[in-house]
C-alpha cells in the first residue's frame, strides 16, 4: 500500500516528540487524532499542502481539546511564515471567511464562538484555505484539505470523554 506523502509527513511530525506522550486514535485520511494523557489533551492534526515558496516553519492546524480545562475543539494554525506585526490573517472555508488572531508563526480564532463557527464549517468543506503577510511584506497561502478532519475531531473528543 503507497502511504500518501503529506500521510507520511503527518506521522513524522507526530514523532518528532516523545513517542510515550501520545496515543493514536487513529489516521482519518489526511488528518490524525492524537491523546496525549500526561497533560491530558486530545486533539485532530494536519499539515498544510505543499508548496513550492519558502516557508519558515513547517505548517500545521490542530483542534484540541483539554478536558480539565473544560475548553474543547479550539482552533490552532502553525503558519508557514512568520508574520507580519498586526498582519490581517484570513481563514477561508467555501464561501465563509474569518479573520483570525496571532503573532509570531501561529494563529488562533479570536473566541470560542469563532472556534465553534470554524470547526463547523471545516465539516461540511473540502478544503480550507489561510493568509497572511509575512515579516518581508509578501502575502502567503497555507491550504489544507478537510477529508477526514470530522473523523478525527470526533475521535479527538472522544478521546478525551473519559479523561
Amino acid at each position: 500500500m503507497k502511504v500518501p506523502a503529506s500521510l507520511l509527513g503527518l506521522c513524522l511530525l507526530m514523532l518528532a516528540a516523545p513517542v510515550s506522550a501520545r496515543d493514536s486514535l487513529g489516521i482519518f485520511s489526511q488528518w490524525g487524532a492524537f491523546r496525549d494523557p500526561s497533560v491530558p489533551r486530545c486533539y485532530a492534526i494536519a499539515k498544510a499542502g505543499p508548496s513550492t515558496r519558502a516557508r519558515d516553519y513547517e505548517p500545521f492546524a490542530t483542534i484540541g481539546t483539554w478536558p480539565k480545562r473544560a475548553i474543547r475543539n479550539q482552533l490552532h494554525f502553525r503558519l508557514s511564515r512568520k508574520i507580519a506585526p498586526n498582519a490581517r490573517i484570513s481563514l477561508r472555508i467555501n464561501g465563509w471567511y474569518f479573520q483570525l488572531d496571532g503573532g509570531g508563526g501561529d494563529a488562533w480564532a479570536k473566541d470560542r464562538t469563532m472556534d465553534a463557527g470554524i470547526v463547523s464549517a471545516m465539516r461540511s468543506a473540502r478544503s480550507m484555505t489561510i493568509n497572511a503577510t509575512d515579516t518581508k511584506g509578501r502575502r502567503f497561502f497555507d491550504s489544507y484539505p478537510l477529508a477526514g478532519a470530522a473523523t478525527a475531531m470526533d475521535a479527538a473528543t472522544v478521546g478525551c470523554s473519559k479523561i
